[in-house]
């Protein structure tokens, strides 16, 4: 998966300057890593899975620069065309590019998820969002009952918020 360092590198170069989101992507991208190895998901599933963790915020530039906001669904509005551009011109699979895009335009979306990588993808963010947006601790345990459904990720999410 040497790919995915060229990759991490480019979204590096892309938050040029901007340490918590480059910070944020790193953490989503090894808690996503981690659960997918844990939970033994197929090899292109966890493929595409890490794929979409490292790019998973990519609308958020986008999103700003248009809106001057970078709520969560302008970042899936924003995202899978920043996305596509760099995955093809990094010489992806068009079958990994079109999941990719997918996964990043419905990251924040948690109805109808649809696959173990769109699990483990927003179950790895909220333990990172969960940490850095410092939320109250109902909304941590509402998160757990909510999010929640990988053995891995639950027991990660309990280890760090001792639930």
């Amino acid at each position: 998966m040497w790919e995915n360092n060229i990759l991490i590198t480019e979204m590096m170069k892309y938050y040029t300057g901007d340490p918590k989101r480059i910070q944020h992507f790193i953490k989503v991208y090894q808690f996503a890593k981690m659960i997918g190895e844990l939970e033994k998901l197929p090899e292109e599933v966890q493929y595409i899975l890490e794929t979409a963790a490292i790019v998973h915020d990519i609308g958020i530039k986008p999103a700003e620069e248009k809106y001057g906001s970078c709520g969560g669904k302008l970042q899936e509005q924003e995202g899978p065309a920043a996305a596509e551009e760099m995955l093809q011109r990094l010489g992806y699979r068009p079958e990994v590019i079109d999941r990719v895009c997918y996964l990043v335009g419905h990251h924040h979306t948690y109805d109808h998820i649809d696959g173990s990588d769109y699990r483990i993808l927003v179950e790895a963010d909220f333990l990172v969002n969960l940490y850095e947006d410092g939320v109250s601790e109902e909304a941590v345990k509402n998160a757990y009952d909510k999010i929640f459904r990988t053995e891995a990720g639950r027991r990660m999410f309990r280890l760090m918020f001792f639930v």
